[in-house]
């Protein structure tokens, strides 16, 4: 691989540990955490919440994480709170058009890559629903849409984090047997895809390969077999396979135990992954404490819980990769 220009190698150890590691906290969370506010106030949630939400965890976790990801719209505050770890600035809109088939994204109407940079983003980061059996006249939207925001990125010389969330083109679910069979294939592609030059991606931000519920002989099994321990563990190996390029592991709403046992098995299947980007996995438990007791008690309770979860995952993290091994280097000083 090329060697990262001085503005993408800049970002890039901005947002890792001493290691090399992406030891990174996802608090970019908007639609779906407004209502998840909502639901258990038994009430409205307000922007205000959001920002407060925001600022209480990222105030807090930031002193364990080597980053953090935050939105434009409702994150700026907490930005200013991050205890010196490093910024990613999302720049796509929350959700997807529910009404157009295809889950097609949008970027946010007032924001660039130069206005993100100039809000003090180390990195850019981007969300996709993608999978690579959907009609290509949609793929192809899609493709030159995240050709469009690497361009940006490279004018612009920071790095481009590309999260990459797969779905069932057939409108059957993500939970199901059969989704989690097709899986491996539907997180591979996108690897693949994704990781060509011409997309000018620095990081991939990726699912695990397999559904934890679906692999026997786990903690996190629900009693319906997808694949064996072994077929998992090489579907993670295959899908490392698909490119050349660093890739860390998103936590995709799962509880913290289910992700420390899928880091685990990442780790046992001996995938040189290059860190994480949590989120879920280390507030989500808060968030009926920050609705019902307000801020304080949910400060307390990331002060205990929220602090333990992701100290779990960065002992976890332990056996993640530095991504500057793939540019063929032993440190971080080999590339300047």
């Amino acid at each position: 691989m090329t060697k990262p220009t001085p503005g993408k190698l800049a970002g890039l150890k901005a947002v890792s540990d001493k290691r090399g590691v992406i030891a990174a906290a996802a608090m970019d969370q908007r639609g779906s955490l407004q209502k998840s506010i909502a639901k258990e106030r038994g009430g409205a949630a307000t922007a205000h919440d959001l920002e407060e939400f925001k600022v209480h965890v990222t105030s807090v976790l930031t002193k364990h994480a080597s980053a953090i990801l935050l939105d434009p719209e409702f994150g700026l505050p907490a930005a200013k709170q991050r205890n010196n770890a490093g910024l990613l600035l999302a720049y796509e809109k929350t959700g997807y058009d529910a009404n157009t088939p295809g889950r097609l994204p949008d970027l946010l109407d007032v924001w660039s890559v130069r206005r993100l940079k100039e809000a003090g983003a180390d990195c850019i980061k981007i969300l996709l629903y993608y999978t690579p059996f959907e009609d290509s006249t949609v793929n192809d939207l899609k493709h030159a849409w995240v050709e469009r925001i690497g361009d940006e990125c490279r004018y612009h010389d920071i790095p481009f984090f590309l999260e990459t969330v797969g779905y069932d083109e057939n409108g059957g679910g993500e939970k199901t047997l059969g989704y989690a069979k097709k899986k491996p294939e539907v997180v591979s592609g996108s690897m693949a895809e994704f990781g060509k030059e011409r997309y000018g991606v620095d990081v991939l931000k990726v699912e695990v390969p397999v559904e934890m519920a679906f692999v026997e002989g786990t903690r996190a099994f629900k009693g319906e077999k997808a694949y064996s321990r072994a077929e998992a563990l090489q579907h993670f190996r295959d899908a490392e396979s698909m490119t050349h390029k660093p890739f860390i592991y998103l936590s995709a709403g799962v509880t913290n135990p289910v992700f420390i046992e899928t880091l685990e098995l990442s780790a046992e299947s001996g995938t040189k992954f290059n860190g994480v980007l949590c989120g879920r996995a280390t507030w989500y438990d808060g968030i009926s404490i920050f609705a019902k007791q307000g801020a304080k008690a949910f400060e307390d309770w990331l002060n205990t819980t929220g602090v333990e979860n992701i100290n779990n995952v960065n002992k976890a993290l332990q056996a993640a990769t530095p991504w500057y091994v793939k540019f063929g280097v032993n440190s971080l000083e080999e590339l300047g």
